[in-house]
């Protein structure tokens, strides 16, 4: 592994017992931030992701790769007794644990906190659970999307007559990993003053009630369940997707001067005295009158002349553009968040950094995804175990490699 140049978390080892996306991604901040990440994986299949295809690049899951950089693989059978002991060794030498295992499946395997702190009594554990860790369904297991249900967001997004969709992306697993890597960062703090290890617990649950924070305070004043605005805002108007000649604007008028800017720009200066339209309030309250004369008139305009116009206005908008436009916009390129990465099996393999700068620049990175088992006779030979002992459990299948499988 090449030394890592920033970082404040070199020097210390982080042991990942994870699977899917939310332990994965926290291990990954915290690689990315310069600790070393010894990933442990199930002998002969990994972590889920490595199977969740399509899509992938080159015959590798793309699941896998985004999450999984700056760390290395051991592949190991704890549950034998030769292979818990090399765990525990391996906890034994660590800073952090970081786990999202089902509730309770590493206590059953000998590692509960109790144990953890005798073996390394200032080892910072961080569990991460998807209901929590108390209360009737603590011991569920659960997954991002069936958490979106549980906690209303699927209901937020709103089908019209159509079925209840999710949001299409991770965002209680991806928001509950970096949950993990705050509270990891805090903890190690607190052991450096009390020299006493600490228990940190985040959940997708958790998680998903605080993204929903003003949805939750307004259920808590009485108002009962929001209106579904698409992508509107409850208190803005015009504030949203409008149509145009050839796709979509997002516009964000968000005070009088901008919806003044917006109405003299497109020519349409009489809807500033149009009844009902004349402030936030009467627009909010005419809602659907409004939106409507805002559509007929974008729909004049092409997307690109309309996104120029408002520009140029100094009005808040974007063409509503699919992923593929967004990663080859010039303010993407020009940040340098997708970098290459050299990957043995991936051609012109690319990452999308951290996104965090320390002195205007992403931290380094320290190695990309591994191969399954690719650091496993490595990790162990740093902890002491002699050859003999390595071709003993590979012969027995508690630890596996690359060349296992070759």
């Amino acid at each position: 592994m090449t030394e890592v140049t920033r970082g404040s978390l070199a020097g210390l080892r982080v042991i990942e017992i994870s699977t899917s996306v939310a332990g994965p991604l926290a291990g990954q901040i915290l690689g990315d931030l310069g600790a070393e990440v010894v990933k442990v994986e199930r002998v002969g299949s990994g972590d889920d992701t490595r199977q969740w295809t399509p899509p992938a690049w080159d015959g590798e899951s793309i699941a896998f790769l985004h999450l999984n950089r700056n760390k290395l693989s051991l592949e190991l059978d704890y549950k034998d007794p030769r292979g818990q002991q090399v765990l525990r060794d391996l906890i034994a030498s660590a800073d952090v644990l970081v786990q999202n295992l089902r509730p309770g499946a590493l206590a059953k395997a000998g590692f509960s906190w109790e144990e953890l702190q005798e073996i390394n009594p200032r080892l910072v554990y961080c569990d991460m659970t998807g209901f929590g860790r108390t209360g009737p369904k603590a011991a569920e297991p659960a997954y991002d999307p069936l958490l979106q249900a549980y906690t209303g967001i699927i209901d937020m997004m709103g089908t019209g007559d159509g079925p209840p969709a999710r949001v299409p992306l991770s965002i209680l697993d991806k928001g509950t990993a970096m949950w993990a890597a705050i509270g990891v960062l805090d903890a190690l703090r607190t052991v450096e003053r009390t020299g006493r290890g600490v228990h940190v617990g985040v959940s997708l649950l958790e998680t998903a009630v605080t993204w929903t924070h003003a949805n939750v305070m307004g259920a808590l004043a009485g108002n009962g369940k929001p209106r579904n605005l698409g992508s509107g805002h409850a208190g803005v108007v015009p504030y949203g997707a409008f149509p145009t000649r050839d796709g979509w604007a997002f516009i964000s008028a968000g005070n009088q001067a901008l919806w003044t800017r917006f109405c003299m720009a497109t020519g349409a200066d009489a809807l500033l005295t149009r009844e009902g339209f004349g402030s936030n309030p009467e627009r909010s309250a005419n809602r659907s009158e409004v939106e409507a004369a805002v559509s007929e008139v974008t729909r004049a305009f092409d997307t690109t002349a309309l996104i120029a116009l408002l520009n140029e206005a100094g009005i808040p908008c974007s063409a509503v553009n699919s992923v593929p436009d967004m990663v080859d916009d010039p303010q993407v390129k020009a940040l340098g968040l997708i970098e290459p990465m050299a990957h043995a099996g991936v051609q012109d393999f690319e990452v999308v950094n951290l996104p965090i700068t320390f002195g205007g620049a992403y931290p380094d990175h320290q190695c990309p995804p591994p191969a399954l088992g690719a650091d496993t006779d490595d990790v162990l030979t740093r902890l002491g175990v002699g050859e003999e002992t390595i071709a003993e459990l590979r012969r027995d299948g508690v630890v596996a490699s690359v060349p296992d499988r070759a």
